[in-house]
């Protein structure tokens, strides 16, 4: 990267620290120790009375979880408040207010709690996305949703796609932090080969980045981005790399239709790799991504999988009727994954090891016909290297290299120690 881009974020990062005091990018405010609860972007930027955004137009993009430690949305308690100009909304997949489904949004409207106009973003990027940013009338982008810590779960690129489209439209884009709710202790997994770029991963990151979404803006912004945004973040205050959501005392709002639990986070970014495949995720249960599963397979895969040995889970042969998706409304077998040891678990691990088992068990397994599975994992790699029979731990060698680069780069980037 060139040292001018990160001349230009040092200077950035300067400049926030000073106009928006604690709360802007640095580290949390003194006295606050790893005992104290931890605070969200969006608190520490309402308790500093909001001077981050004073004298701008206000955007939000945001989804149901935007919202206070009271489960109050951060966009009604805004538009209540008259020292936010709050004047337009941004909804990404699934919606601002979270009535769609996966693949949809909500389209264009107005709000009926606000009356404010809600802008769709989903499947927008580039010129279209920075037209509407535009269009909107607002000066500042700010972003405030809950993301989950996998590559392929699409708020992050989200994100990637509005700072942008920000910077095409000469907007200032702001961050509000969050967890990341399956903590930021490392990153894991394979990394994105550019050629086989998506919604569901634009740039080479790893699958289970480690990173807040912050942090994540500072590193696209660092990285990727052919310009960098006029970027500032709101940081937590109390939160550390180790902790779990169910530390933060903050409520839980699924962050999509089929991510229920903070216990759906935590194994998703190994296997949501099986909506890669011809066997049920789980979507259609009440344990989705926890439950695997399809016509034909029996105990013989829980029994495979427990062989393995992986950290900190148990498999425990399971049966189950999905009410939509795949084999909906039909009986099939397969696997629930009980965890056991959280800070032992490796969900990407776990994910390849399901895979292997799966392939080696049930004759018939097969990948979904339009390789969906290279998409997620970033490269054809584990397709090529599971067909050809290799085992849980050569596939899992064969990224460590690319992997060590990642993280190398991520470290410079990451704003919690």
């Amino acid at each position: 990267m060139r040292l001018s881009r990160r001349t230009f974020l040092a200077a950035s990062t300067a400049a926030a620290a000073g106009t928006a005091c604690a709360p802007a990018d640095g580290p949390p405010a003194a006295g606050e120790t790893a005992s104290t609860r931890p605070r969200t972007g969006f608190e520490r930027l309402a308790a500093d009375g909001y001077r981050l955004l004073d004298g701008r137009r206000i955007g939000v993009v945001t989804n149901p979880t935007g919202v206070t430690r009271d489960a109050r949305h951060i966009v009604d308690v805004m538009h209540a408040d008259d020292r936010v100009d709050l004047t337009a909304v941004f909804g990404p997949e699934h919606g601002f207010r979270g009535t769609a489904q996966a693949g949809g949004s909500e389209g264009r409207q107005d709000d009926p709690a606000t009356g404010l106009p809600v802008f769709d973003t989903y499947q927008k990027s580039g010129r279209a996305l920075a037209d509407v940013f535009t269009a909107s009338g607002v000066d500042t982008v700010v972003f405030d949703i809950q993301d989950v810590g996998a590559r392929f779960y699409t708020y992050i690129w989200t994100l990637y796609d509005c700072m942008e489209a920000a910077r095409l439209a000469g907007k200032r884009f702001v961050v509000l932090d969050r967890p990341n709710p399956v903590t930021g202790r490392s990153a894991q997994g394979p990394v994105l080969h550019k050629e086989f770029a998506t919604f569901v991963g634009r740039q080479p990151i790893s699958q289970a980045h480690g990173m807040t979404v912050a942090e994540l803006a500072r590193l696209f912004n660092g990285e990727f981005l052919e310009e960098p945004v006029p970027l500032e973040t709101v940081l937590m205050s109390g939160w550390r790399r180790s902790r779990f959501y169910d530390s933060s005392g903050l409520p839980w709002v699924p962050p999509s239709p089929n991510m229920p639990t903070p216990d759906t986070a935590l194994v998703y970014a190994g296997t949501g790799l099986f909506e890669g495949t011809n066997l049920s995720e789980g979507r259609g249960t009440t344990r989705p991504f926890e439950l695997l599963g399809a016509e034909g397979v029996d105990r013989r895969w829980a029994a495979a999988a427990n062989d393995l040995g992986l950290p900190g889970a148990h498999f425990r042969e399971a049966y189950f009727t999905p009410t939509f998706s795949k084999f909906q409304g039909k009986t099939v077998g397969g696997v629930q994954i009980h965890v056991h040891d959280r800070t032992a678990y490796d969900p990407v691990r776990t994910g390849i090891g399901l895979l292997v088992t799966a392939k080696k068990v049930w004759s018939g397994f097969a990948w979904r016909p339009d390789q969906w599975i290279d998409k997620l994992t970033g490269s054809t790699r584990v397709r090529t290297m599971i067909d050809a029979g290799a085992d849980t731990d050569e596939v899992v060698a064969g990224w460590q290299e690319e992997l060590a680069a990642f993280r190398k780069v991520r470290e410079e980037y990451l704003l919690y120690r």
